[in-house]
């Protein structure tokens, strides 16, 4: 027999092979198991069985879930928030390791919040006797202003001009002191912040420690 006939042959044989046709079941909305070689178009996306001869499940197709407007934008909320709590986590991470890499024990940290107020107060104190002697000076230039008016002369331009501007230095060497004043109150709240955090790390470590220490007496027998 040559290839020709040898090829004839075989697809003749492969032609006369039965065809084994696809077998379905499904459920309808009314909650109907419907059996059929094709599934209703509207039913594809829904949960459904391919079965062979025997009526035996050969796979199983979950349902297709659509996802409505009002659901995606929940979803991305959602993704949006577990991005932000994350990002939370690892900044806080690395401030933790940056609290019990400079400060060994709460002490130090009292140490330190006292060297950064000393050096706001130096600041505060230099900028009140600043303020102090800025409303000296205006003090004089008004009364010298109030001195001219009684004796019913007009004042001069350049004696006005003078007491304008010495307000405007008195403002300005206010806010500066305000600002060492906030600052100070800043440091404070951080401070506490820092202290409470690293209470909480110690007591952390701490409880880790105590519970290897536990189980190694444990698996010790001890």
């Amino acid at each position: 027999m040559n290839c020709k006939l040898m090829t004839l042959f075989i697809l003749i044989f492969a032609c006369s092979l039965p065809v084994q046709a696809k077998m379905y079941k499904w459920v309808d909305e009314d909650g109907n198991t419907h059996f059929g070689d094709r599934i209703p178009t509207k039913y594809m996306n829904k949960e459904h069985r391919e079965l062979n001869e025997q009526g035996a499940t050969v796979k199983k197709h979950e349902e297709v879930k659509v996802e409505t407007e009002e659901q995606r934008k929940e979803r991305l909320r959602r993704a949006r928030i577990e991005k932000e709590e994350k990002k939370k986590a690892e900044v806080q991470a690395k401030q933790d390791k940056v609290l019990l890499d400079t400060y060994t024990t709460e002490r130090d940290l009292d140490a330190a919040l006292k060297a950064r107020l000393d050096a706001v107060d130096s600041q505060l104190q230099l900028s009140n006797s600043i303020v102090q002697n800025a409303r000296k000076k205006l003090d004089l230039t008004e009364k010298q202003i109030t001195r001219i008016k009684a004796g019913s002369k007009e004042v001069p331009k350049n004696m006005l001009d003078k007491m304008e501007n010495e307000e405007k230095q008195l403002k300005t060497y206010q806010e500066v002191a305000a600002g060492h004043e906030k600052r100070k109150q800043e440091i404070k709240e951080q401070f506490g912040v820092y202290i409470k955090r690293f209470r909480e790390l110690k007591a952390n470590q701490k409880r880790i420690k105590d519970e290897r220490e536990a189980r190694r007496k444990e698996a010790l027998g001890l």
